[in-house]
C-alpha cells in the first residue's frame, strides 16, 4: 500500500503514524510513533514535518488501494478550485467485491464531527498555515485535532468533494445503519464527545453562530386546549407494534387530562383495522386519517398539533416504541411547570422486542448543559427521546413535512430561542427490530439522511448569525 503511494511522482515524503513496538520500516518513510493519532501534538508534528503545496491525509488503518492517476486527480482539482480540503468518493472491498461508496458534499452546517470523508484528505498547506495563523494553533487535545483543522480550514476555504472513487478501502465494520446509529452516544466515548464539544463550540463562535445562556420567555398563551396533554403517535404500517405503543400512552397516570392522537397515515397493513378498534374501546384514543397522501412523519406531526383535539403540549411517542412506566407522561408535565421550557426531553433505554437492555443501553445525553447545550446541539445528530413540546410553540414555527430529521429541525428551531428541560433518568423504551425504518439502510439512503441533518444545520447556523448580528 505504501508503495503505491510512494510511487507516484508527486510524493515528495512518506510519514506513517503508528503505536510502536512492531519494527515497523519503510525505505524513505519517516516515522511517528504515537497512542494518539488524531492528538493535537500529532498532528502539529505533521503539519511541522509538512513542506509540500499538498498533505495527504490518510486517516483509517485499513488498505487502502489508490487508483493510478487519483493523486493527480485530487491535486488537479484542489488548484482549480483553491479548495482548503479535497476528497472523494471510493470504493468497499466486501468479500472480494467492490461496492461504491459515495460520499457528502460539505455545507456549512457539515459540522458534525463524523462527517466522512473517505481515506484520502487532500489538504493545501497554504490554506493549513491560513487558518492556524488566523484562527489559532491546533488544539491540545487528545482525539479532536483532525477535527479541529478541518473545521478551521473550512471557515476561509471551500471543502471540495471529487464525485468521483479514486481508491479502494477494505471494510472491516460488518454492522448494518441501525447498529452503528448510537455509536456517538455510547458512554464509553464520553471523553471523546467533550473534547469534540469543544472544538465544535470554537468553531462556532469563530463563524458567529455561538449563542450565550440567554433566553426568550415563552410567550403567554391565549388558546383553549380541550385536554392539558397529547400523546401523538404517527404511523404508517406498523400492525406488530402499534398497539404496544397505544396501550402504552393509555395506561399514564398524569394528574390532567390527556388523550392519544394516532395520526395513521394510509396504512395498508391492518394497522387501520387495529387503530379503529383501539379507537373504538378507548375514548381518549382520536385515529385520524390525514386527507392528503403526501405527508413524512413530520406532516402526520403537524396535522396531530394544528388538530383542535390536541392538548397544551404534544409529547412523542413512535410506533415501535413504548413508555417505560406509566409516571413518563407525568415527570415530563412535572418539569415544564418547574420552568420556563419551551420543550423537555427525557432519556430511553435501547431494548429488542422481549424489552431486554441491548448496546448501548440507556442513551441520556448527559452531554447537555444548560450553558452549552444548544450550541452542542449542532454537532451531534439528535436531542433524544421523548421529546415534548409546548403545542403553541409548535404552531408558530412549524414542522417539516419530511420523514427523517424533522424532529432534529424543529429541536433546534426551539432551542434558538428557548430553555429546553430535560429528564437524564430513562422514561422511555426504544425497541429495536428488524421493521425499524432506519435498521439497514443504503450508503445512498444513509446519505440522504445525513445530507438532510447538514441542510437543517446549515440554515440554523445562518439563523443564528443573523439573530447575533441582530438581523433576526
Amino acid at each position: 500500500m505504501l508503495s503505491r503511494f510512494a510511487s507516484s511522482p508527486l510524493t515528495d515524503r512518506t510519514i506513517i503514524v503508528h503505536p510502536g513496538g512492531r519494527n515497523e520500516h519503510f525505505a524513505g518513510a519517516e516515522n511517528i510513533s504515537t497512542e494518539a493519532p488524531f492528538s493535537g501534538r500529532t498532528v502539529s508534528r505533521i503539519l511541522e514535518r509538512t513542506r509540500t503545496e499538498y498533505l495527504l491525509l490518510v486517516p483509517v488503518s485499513e488498505e487502502v488501494d489508490v487508483a493510478p492517476s487519483a493523486l493527480d486527480r485530487l491535486v488537479s482539482v484542489a488548484r482549480q478550485t483553491g479548495s482548503g480540503l479535497t476528497y472523494a468518493d471510493y470504493y468497499e472491498t466486501k468479500s472480494g467485491a467492490r461496492v461504491p461508496h459515495p460520499l457528502n458534499e460539505y455545507q456549512a452546517g457539515s459540522v458534525r464531527d463524523a462527517f466522512e470523508f473517505g481515506p484520502l484528505m487532500l489538504f493545501s498547506m497554504k490554506a493549513v498555515r491560513r487558518a492556524v495563523a488566523r484562527h489559532g494553533s491546533v488544539e491540545a487535545v487528545r482525539h479532536a485535532a483532525l477535527y479541529d483543522l478541518r473545521l478551521k480550514v473550512s471557515v476561509d476555504h471551500a471543502l471540495f468533494h471529487v464525485q468521483e472513487f479514486l481508491c479502494a478501502k477494505a471494510s472491516t465494520d460488518p454492522r448494518k445503519s441501525g447498529e452503528k446509529l448510537f455509536d456517538y452516544v455510547d458512554p464509553r466515548n464520553r471523553i471523546v464527545q467533550k473534547e469534540m464539544e469543544k472544538v465544535a463550540t470554537n468553531h462556532l463562535k469563530r463563524v458567529g453562530a455561538y449563542l450565550t445562556p440567554r433566553y426568550s420567555k415563552i410567550p403567554q398563551d391565549e388558546e383553549k386546549y380541550p385536554v392539558d396533554a397529547s400523546v401523538v403517535i404517527p404511523v404508517r404500517n406498523r400492525k406488530r407494534t402499534i398497539g404496544d405503543a397505544v396501550m402504552s400512552a393509555l395506561s399514564q397516570q398524569a394528574d390532567v387530562p390527556y388523550n392519544v392522537l394516532v395520526v395513521d397515515n394510509h396504512s395498508t397493513d391492518g394497522t387501520t383495522d387495529v387503530l379503529r378498534d383501539l379507537a373504538t374501546r378507548h375514548s381518549a384514543v382520536r385515529h385520524l386519517i390525514p386527507s392528503r397522501s403526501d405527508l413524512g412523519i413530520g406532516g402526520c406531526w403537524e396535522e396531530a398539533v394544528r388538530s383542535p383535539s390536541c392538548g397544551r403540549f404534544a409529547v412523542q411517542l413512535d410506533s415501535d416504541d413504548i413508555y417505560s412506566g406509566p409516571t413518563t407522561l407525568q415527570q415530563i408535565l412535572d418539569v415544564f411547570r418547574q420552568g420556563d421550557y419551551g420543550m423537555v426531553v427525557g432519556s430511553y433505554r435501547l431494548v429488542n422486542m422481549n424489552l431486554e437492555e441491548i448496546p448501548p443501553g440507556v442513551v441520556d445525553h448527559r452531554e447537555w448543559t444548560p450553558a452549552n447545550g444548544r450550541n452542542n446541539a449542532l454537532r451531534i445528530n439528535g436531542f433524544g427521546a421523548p421529546r415534548a413540546f409546548r403545542t403553541s410553540l409548535l404552531r408558530k414555527v412549524g414542522i417539516p413535512n419530511v420523514s427523517y430529521g424533522e424532529d432534529y429541525a424543529v429541536s433546534l428551531r426551539i432551542s434558538r430561542e428557548y430553555r429546553v428541560g430535560r429528564i437524564f433518568e430513562p422514561i422511555y423504551l426504544c425497541r429495536r427490530w428488524e421493521g425499524n425504518s432506519d435498521s439497514s439502510l443504503t450508503v445512498e439512503q444513509t446519505n440522504r439522511n445525513d445530507a438532510y441533518k447538514d441542510h437543517v444545520r446549515t440554515i440554523e447556523i445562518l439563523a443564528r448569525r443573523r439573530m447575533n448580528a441582530g438581523r433576526g
